[in-house]
């Protein structure tokens, strides 16, 4: 680390001689990347959105986005002499004439699947490891946005090829405009250019999903990494990790070629799905009229929670000042994204408010040590889930017999009582996972020696951990308390006043009381299952 590669000495100097960039590619080039495999999660959904871009771009050379009305004639013999619109039959034309058309669709749809899994699981790490907290508030926000703008993207592109299976999806895009109060009928006129399903629909949502949407999601991709690159990387604790360092490797050699690998690794699995996984087969649903449906039709994964809204909630509307308002679809379309997008966007913020915490975080948390963060979170995931499976009630229904109004009267109750128990069930896990580490810690792990006691009686001698493995559990922090005792006059502090205050200072104790507090010391000398001191090799219990 104290010497310049000379690959990087060279180049700096030359663009140095020519741009005055040297020290700026020597200081950055050097920039250390810490060494965690969860850290990898997000360049999932980085690599894919790479792909995404290549085969989309391949997909418009061949694509119309029209629904003027053709008749097809191309070389899928059942659909010859069928009425369609002229984006389907582009869209048959690309998957059975254009050499390689069939596997870049594939490719493209497989991608689109992957870069929201990989933002999903990797906002899941960030949460659950607090890496969102001061500084990396506002990239928290951005991938919030980020997330919400993939759903809106994938929405739009799900819809283009115009066929039965997607039309039905955009039949409850409709419904869904429609049923806003007020500018729902406006919006729907907009959005189709008319009564539904219109003539312009398609052509919009091209515009969206390869101009508008793309150009947003890679100016605050770009964004989301320049913050990332600024404010460097969260590292979890260990030998040697601290708040003010960072400890991995530099990302010229070895992040550049770890992350190339991995590309080539995400590019080789969205190929092998693409070549030997079948996905959205349109030419089986064939093209969409209003009037048809198919049974047991299913959107993409990252839609299902939204369907299985739809399917639980019950058939409520109102009528008011002569508008009707129909709560059987306004409440499933907006208060679930509303919960899950609105409570992850302002979490953060709520957290520093219980917590009083305004320091600097750089060292990630073990999500054990907030238990109620993560119980929190698999609340969330829990909720989510449900309505996710939901989204299947007819097929749980017609595969496990059950009768569907059973399975959607089960879902109703699961919607609200799952996330309490995942609560607790893992609040409880957490808690006794740190106790796990404050045995490990105080007696040491398991030497597989067997030792005879002088009384006749056998134990197993412990030995400490290893140092990496004790420096690990020992990165455990307190979670701040906001004081709320009243002083000597009975005024309790200024910031725990009033009803809010009062309200705030029982939040701060019940989120931040540590219930396993970590010492790393024996509890007293006659322990036979004690740690036998700082060397790694087994000794004698006197």
């Amino acid at each position: 680390m104290n010497e310049t590669p000379k690959p990087i000495a060279g180049t700096a100097s030359y663009l140095d001689d020519r741009l005055g960039a040297g020290s700026f590619l020597k200081r950055n080039l050097r920039k250390v990347f810490p060494d965690h495999w969860s850290f990898l999660l997000g360049e999932i959904a980085l690599y894919s959105f790479i792909i995404l871009l290549l085969t989309g771009t391949f997909l418009t050379f061949w694509f119309k986005p029209s629904m003027q009305h053709v008749i097809y004639d191309g070389s899928y013999q059942p659909l010859v002499g069928v009425g369609m619109s002229e984006a389907y039959a582009s869209t048959l034309h690309i998957s059975f004439e254009v050499r390689g058309g069939l596997l870049i669709r594939q490719m493209h749809h497989w991608a689109a699947l992957l870069f929201v899994a990989g933002m999903t699981v990797h906002m899941l790490r960030v949460f659950f490891t607090g890496a969102y907290r001061k500084p990396r508030e506002l990239n928290w926000i951005i991938g919030v946005l980020l997330l919400t703008l993939a759903l809106a993207e994938g929405l739009t592109g799900y819809s283009l090829p115009d066929d039965l299976l997607s039309g039905a999806g955009l039949r409850i895009t409709e419904g869904v405009a429609i049923s806003i109060p007020v500018v729902g009928t406006y919006i729907t006129f907009f959005l189709f250019g008319g009564e539904y399903p219109g003539e312009d629909v398609i052509s919009r949502f091209y515009s969206l999903h390869i101009l508008l949407i793309p150009g947003i999601l890679l100016a605050l991709i770009s964004a989301h990494m320049v913050l990332m690159w600024v404010q460097k990387h969260t590292q979890m604790p260990g030998p040697g990790r601290t708040e003010h360092n960072v400890v991995g490797a530099p990302f010229y050699p070895a992040f550049m070629a770890k992350a190339g690998a991995y590309f080539l690794f995400t590019f080789a699995c969205i190929a092998g799905l693409g070549t030997f996984a079948q996905i959205n087969p349109i030419w089986l649903f064939g093209p969409y009229t209003p009037a048809d449906i198919s049974a047991g039709s299913q959107p993409d994964w990252y839609m299902g929670f939204l369907e299985g809204a739809l399917r639980l909630m019950p058939s409520w509307e109102i009528n008011f000042l002569d508008h009707t308002v129909p709560l059987s679809v306004l409440i499933p379309a907006l208060v679930p994204m509303g919960i899950i997008m609105t409570g992850l966007a302002v979490y953060p913020f709520a957290e520093q408010w219980i917590t009083g915490d305004r320091r600097e975080h750089h060292l990630a948390d073990r999500p054990r040590n907030a238990p109620v963060r993560t119980a929190i979170g698999m609340s969330g995931v829990t909720f989510y889930g449900i309505l996710w499976l939901m989204g299947a009630n007819d097929w749980i229904s017609a595969y496990f017999h059950i009768g569907l109004y059973e399975t959607t009267i089960i879902g109703r109750f699961a919607i609200f009582i799952g996330p309490a128990i995942a609560y607790w069930v893992t609040y409880r896990i957490c808690l006794g996972l740190q106790r796990r580490d404050q045995d490990i810690l105080s007696h040491g792990v398991e030497s597989g020696v067997i030792k005879r006691l002088p009384h006749g009686e056998y134990i197993e001698v412990h030995v400490p951990p290893a140092e990496d493995i004790a420096e690990h559990m020992r990165g455990k922090k307190e979670i701040p308390i906001v004081p709320g005792d009243e002083d000597k006059d009975g005024i309790p502090p200024k910031g725990v006043r009033g009803p809010i205050g009062k309200l705030r200072a029982k939040a701060s104790k019940f989120y931040g009381t540590d219930h396993v507090p970590l010492d790393g010391h024996g509890h007293d000398g006659h322990d036979e299952h004690a740690a036998v001191g700082a060397s790694d090799k087994p000794r004698e219990l006197h």
